[in-house]
């Protein structure tokens, strides 16, 4: 392949000898993988990234994600070894600014293709209130600034920015565009399919936007409550109300004061749900639900794919997601 950044198995022994590997040895299945020189070596940051370079990169990549299955993105801490093997990728998919650990390990890894999925679409400010105004005085979130408490978990290296730009098809894909014009660049050999499974992609988000415009646009309330504030972008795209339990940190316990006003916005905007999630704790969205007589459901911020998840991939789960929001918005 042109353009490519893997090393061969012989030359990659030779430097283990000479002490140029940040790795103690290589196991039989790293051997493996490295003599699968055909494939493109994609490393993806979390599910979010891995999910597009798998659709995206197909038979032609071999892809490999730093966060495992029911493990809570944000709070990832990479081992001495995952951190040395990421120099061994040719392409790094990755979100600034939700991962620390990992942004850190990425600069120091000095892959020359990597890809930050912030730089391919716009971010927005989100905090735990985003979508129309109350007739209460509550502060409309759409203008893209949130309330003053709202900000007590947002990612700095983002600027208060949100980060969870996956949760609305039209942003996802445009970063699937991206993920696609990065891997052809990466692997010009193979450009035509990348192009192909990107289109086709992009093809599909675009019928999951419809489908959320079509099932969302009638409903008994436009106002969700959620653990954390993950959903700030679908809530504009879709014109609805998120209230989030906390702010966009997922492990951040909210106020008194925020417990309260939710019980209060919760009756004043007739709503009858609290969503939890899968990788996060229920404790305070079960709370919150029992104090006031709600019920709970999950609406899953897809940082991950479990045995929990209502789906085996990303579309699947949005549907999920769709199917629970029609139920506790009152669609008709």
């Amino acid at each position: 392949m042109n353009a490519r950044r893997l090393i061969p198995t012989a030359t990659l022994a030779g430097a283990v000898t000479l002490g140029l590997v940040a790795l103690s040895a290589c196991s039989s299945s790293d051997a493996a993988t490295k003599k699968s020189g055909d494939k493109l070596a994609v490393t993806a940051s979390f599910y979010p990234m891995q999910f597009l370079a798998e659709r995206i990169g197909g038979d032609h990549v071999s892809v490999t994600t730093l966060t495992k299955p029911g493990v809570e993105p944000h709070d990832l801490e990479l081992s001495p070894r995952q951190a040395a093997q990421l120099g061994e990728a040719d392409v790094i998919l990755y979100l600034k600014g939700i991962q620390p650990a990992v942004d850190e390990a990425i600069t120091q890894s000095g892959v020359q293709n990597t890809v930050d999925a912030t730089s391919l679409t716009t971010l927005e400010k989100h905090g735990t209130e985003v979508g129309h105004s109350h007739d209460d005085g509550h502060a409309d979130g759409a203008d893209g600034h949130a309330d003053e408490e709202s900000h007590a978990g947002e990612e700095s290296s983002l600027d208060g920015k949100d980060p969870h730009i996956w949760l609305d098809p039209v942003k996802y894909a445009e970063v699937a565009k991206g993920v696609g014009a990065s891997l052809e660049k990466a692997d010009p050999d193979n450009s035509a399919t990348y192009r192909k499974n990107t289109d086709a992609l992009v093809k599909q988000l675009g019928g999951l936007d419809t489908a959320f415009k079509q099932g969302l646009a009638d409903t008994t309330t436009k106002t969700f409550i959620t653990t954390h504030a993950a959903f700030g972008y679908l809530a504009e795209r879709y014109g609805l109300t998120q209230e989030a339990i906390a702010g966009l940190d997922p492990e951040s316990e909210p106020t008194p004061a925020r417990v309260k006003e939710l019980e209060t916005i919760a009756e004043h905007d007739k709503v009858g749900t609290v969503f939890f999630e899968t990788l996060a704790s229920d404790k305070t969205a079960k709370t919150i639900a029992a104090d006031s007589g709600l019920k709970t459901d999950v609406l899953d911020p897809l940082e991950g794919i479990t045995d929990k998840s209502k789906g085996d991939d990303y579309i699947e789960v949005m549907n999920s997601n769709l199917a629970a929001l029609r139920k506790a918005l009152g669609a008709k």
